[in-house]
């Protein structure tokens, strides 16, 4: 299934703030349409039901019903009945920024990292809330949106609503037993995500870190869901989908950038993970922009 409509971008929806997110309580009269977005997007379903449609299918939806999407993965609500969504959005800079040290704690690494990239996703990860948790969650959210219109320039208010709302979205005390993040895994995820240009080898990361090649790969993918070299071709499409949403750079400057200089192979690794080629891609983008 491809994505049949276009890519929302944070330049055209997000406020002008000190911290490049989005918080909002939508109340859905009609049905939203299928889309995708350059940014991270936390969805909390705070009422009514509906059904939500990704790249794994269609399925019913209700109160509690949780959905972090990925730069680069779409969705769309159809059917909804008194629908009320909780947003918070970020820029792919914010997760690798200001929230890069939440990949530490293993509830965060799922809720963000490991969960929504783990095989057959598509970047899109379904969790359920307790009551409890959709009130006090969407209450957060609602104060998040309120900050952002009030106190734009304050960057600590704002983060600190943020890692509020995230907060409240981990399954709590069970996980903080689980083991923390390898110092092997982490300074690989780190060199990947600083340098995704690069040409990268399982044999080069594993030397960095002083493991076995096969002994690397084993533990980032038990607590990172992917591979180093799975994950660096995801970071590789994220990168990519931001630059063709955001910039004119030819589409063959924007596969070098991010470090896959062949135009073919860069469509095929494109296309692997959104669904679309990179040109479709831009269009799509361009299209709801209005270019």
């Amino acid at each position: 299934m491809s994505i049949p409509t276009p890519t929302y971008r944070q330049t055209d929806l997000f406020v002008t703030a000190a911290l490049p997110i989005l918080a909002e309580v939508v109340h859905v009269a009609d049905d939203i349409r299928v889309h995708a977005h350059d940014f991270c997007e936390i969805a909390v379903v705070a009422g009514g039901t509906g059904r939500h449609i990704t790249a794994r299918g269609t399925r019913s939806i209700r109160t509690g019903d949780i959905f972090v999407l990925r730069p680069g993965a779409w969705h769309g609500f159809a059917d909804c009945d008194d629908l009320v969504v909780a947003n918070a959005c970020f820029s792919v800079a914010t997760l690798a920024g200001d929230l890069a040290f939440l990949r530490d704690v293993p509830a965060f690494r799922r809720l963000l990292w490991s969960g929504p990239v783990a095989a057959g996703r598509h970047g899109v990860l379904e969790r359920t809330a307790s009551p409890g948790t959709v009130r006090e969650v969407t209450d957060r959210v609602q104060q998040l949106q309120n900050d952002l219109a009030a106190h734009p320039d304050n960057r600590v208010l704002l983060l600190g609503e943020l890692l509020t709302v995230l907060g409240h979205l981990v399954d709590g005390p069970a996980e903080a037993s689980e083991a923390e993040l390898p110092p092997a895994v982490k300074v690989t995820a780190d060199r990947l995500e600083a340098m995704p240009e690069r040409p990268w080898t399982m044999a080069e990361l594993a030397a960095h870190v002083s493991l076995d090649a096969a002994h690397l790969s084993r533990l980032f993918k038990r607590h990172l869901g992917l591979p180093p070299i799975a994950y660096l071709a995801r970071i590789r499409a994220e990168r990519a989908a931001g630059l063709l949403a955001q910039s004119n750079l030819p589409v063959a400057r924007v596969g070098a950038l991010v470090g896959w200089p062949d135009p073919t192979y860069f469509a095929r690794r494109f296309r692997a993970l959104h669904g679309v080629t990179p040109t479709v891609y831009r269009e799509r983008t361009k299209r709801i922009r209005g270019v």
